[in-house]
């Protein structure tokens, strides 16, 4: 595993951006952090975290392009908010031009953007990492989400969507329907996490 992630790693850094290829490292480092905090298999997360954005070097145009090439269904909301489209080529690309076979590392690939109702515990750790990496500045309340992310990772994950969902509500984007979905989801979890005025950990 350990020359598979080597060879990745040189793979990716030519072919992605400076910029793009310290991100990937930088989440595939906090996956692997938040592995030994929920006591899930390091070398799985590391994997996932290396390969979230392996599709990333596309363009949009492209990524839609290459989707219809390889028979991978685009709905019109996915048309356009394209952005998200590189998780759901990524995991294509991660299966057969890099041969990984895990259905766990592929889900955590394909909604690390949007997020998912009732996520593994993967996906909730590549879905987190790439949003608290160290890189990341900009978002509001970061660093609360990112010591939540250490205790309670299924609120975390409701923060994140919601602090997603206000940021592309405010700026007028299209937003992709599984990201309302996911929210949804955990926004529950979350009320019926205070309404049994229950702490800790909730994954």
């Amino acid at each position: 595993m350990n020359e598979r992630i080597i060879e990745l790693k040189t793979e990716l850094k030519r072919l992605l951006k400076p910029s793009r290829y310290e991100h990937t490292i930088s989440v595939s480092y906090m996956c692997i952090a938040l592995a030994m905090r929920y006591d899930y298999d390091l070398h799985k997360a590391e994997l996932a975290g290396i390969l979230h954005d392996c599709a990333k070097y596309y363009s949009d145009e492209e990524i839609i392009s290459k989707c219809r090439e390889k028979g991978l269904p685009l709905s019109e909301e996915e048309i356009k908010a394209p952005a998200v489209l590189h998780a759901k080529y990524g995991a294509w690309v991660a299966e057969h031009q890099y041969g990984i076979d895990d259905p766990e590392i592929l889900s955590a690939i394909r909604y690390h953007t949007t997020g998912k109702p009732e996520m593994s515990l993967l996906d909730k750790i590549v879905f987190t990492a790439d949003y608290i990496e160290p890189g990341r500045d900009r978002a509001p309340g970061l660093s609360m989400i990112r010591k939540l992310a250490f205790t309670d990772l299924d609120k975390c994950v409701y923060e994140i969507l919601k602090s997603t969902l206000e940021y592309l509500e405010n700026k007028g984007g299209n937003v992709d329907s599984a990201t309302y979905k996911a929210y949804d989801y955990y926004k529950q979890l979350h009320n019926q996490a205070i309404c049994r005025g229950k702490g800790g950990n909730t994954i």
